[in-house]
């Protein structure tokens, strides 16, 4: 197969963030960029050729957006497999329906990592009360039981604390399929981002360790200098999934040093979002190099690095101070175009860059406060 080259246009499936940091790699190499969402003025769209506006379940409209484009991928998982499938008739999707159809439900997620056997937390699938009530007698309390599909930032999954409780959290979640997975005491959350062409090439962005407010990203640090082995499970999952694209593998470290996989993500990820100033080749590029045959670029990361993630939480006092946060020496800001900041919405984010990872951490946080400060 031909790579596809500059001058081309790529089609985005969603209109989130993630296909903003990659419209801007796409049109920095000099491709077109088609963005497809069911909302207008979205922060991929903003930097686009074209923005369709139209539900994933209007097929015609998929169809008729692949026809105009050379190569289709996607900014998130939860977009319909049939969309994918829709747009595939007319253009190449990468990665894959396939991979979308496993890893956008978190039952099909874990019987994949079961089957492949890979290390994950121990789970049971629930589909009815005596379902749910074997499995926490089985697996103990705490647990989280966690909705089977469409789950992101915390959302759909609650702890149950003892079995008395336990209905009820079921009922609170819709009394819908579901997982329920045994607590980790874990020491830490990592992950690791990486890349892999339609000729099996493999590049990784090496192990981070992430932060977590409220089940949302707060901070990544990057190197976390922990768990390398990490990176050879995530080369089998994709390997395993055979993914062409960008995937990140989430972990939990757990207090022995053993790794569980906790999630996957088939496409750039917020724990990697550094890379867009950090490294040689942002995740963001290596998903247009991935998608489009070009060969991988290089990893390398050039200083340590740490991200914080901008909530709408940040607005809260009125407009965040940007020029405080600027004034900090390395720091480098990243808002998204979203026009409504609420509580929890990713609106932005900052990078610092620093000698060492300890001096990263502690400027962007820094960074962080002296723009909400009233």
């Amino acid at each position: 197969m031909k790579p596809i080259l500059p001058g081309s246009t790529v089609g985005i499936l969603g209109g989130g963030q993630l296909g903003r940091m990659f419209a801007i790699a796409a049109r920095r190499m000099g491709y077109r960029v088609h963005t497809f969402a069911p909302d207008v003025d979205t922060p991929a769209g903003q930097i686009s050729d074209v923005e369709i506006h139209a539900p994933y379940e209007d097929l015609d409209t998929v169809r008729a957006f692949a026809r105009n484009v050379d190569v289709v991928t996607f900014e998130f998982e939860n977009v319909p497999a049939a969309t994918a499938a829709a747009a595939a008739e007319f253009a190449p999707v990468r990665p894959a329906g396939a991979v979308l159809h496993t890893t956008q439900h978190r039952l099909r997620e874990k019987l994949f990592l079961q089957g492949a056997g890979l290390p994950l937390a121990p789970f049971r699938i629930v589909r009815t009360e005596d379902d749910l009530i074997r499995a926490v007698a089985g697996l103990g309390c705490p647990a989280i039981l966690k909705t089977a599909g469409f789950g992101y930032d915390g959302h759909g999954q609650v702890r149950i604390t003892s079995p008395e409780t336990a209905l009820d959290a079921w009922r609170s979640i819709g009394s819908q399929e579901a997982v329920l997975e045994a607590f980790i005491d874990f020491d830490r959350e990592l992950s690791v981002v990486a890349a892999r062409g339609t000729d099996g090439a493999f590049v990784h962005y090496g192990v981070v360790e992430n932060r977590h407010q409220r089940h949302i990203l707060d901070v990544t640090i990057a190197p976390a200098g922990v768990a390398l082995e990490a990176v050879e499970i995530a080369r089998a999952v994709m390997e395993k999934l055979e993914v062409v694209g960008v995937l990140c593998v989430e972990f939990f470290l757990a207090r022995d040093g053993s790794l569980m996989i906790n999630e996957l993500a088939p496409r750039p990820h917020n724990s990697g979002h550094f890379t867009f100033d950090a490294c040689v080749t942002s995740q963001f590029e290596q998903q247009l190099r991935a998608v489009c045959e070009l060969p991988l670029g290089s990893t390398e990361q050039m200083r340590p690095a740490a991200m914080a993630n901008l909530l709408g939480d940040v607005w809260s006092k009125g407009t965040p101070d940007w020029a405080a946060a600027c004034a900090f020496q390395g720091v480098k800001l990243h808002l998204y175009g979203k026009a409504e900041p609420r509580p929890g919405r990713k609106m932005g984010h900052l990078t610092a860059l620093a000698a060492t990872k300890e001096a990263a951490l502690e400027t962007v946080l820094a960074a962080r406060a002296a723009m909400c400060r009233s």
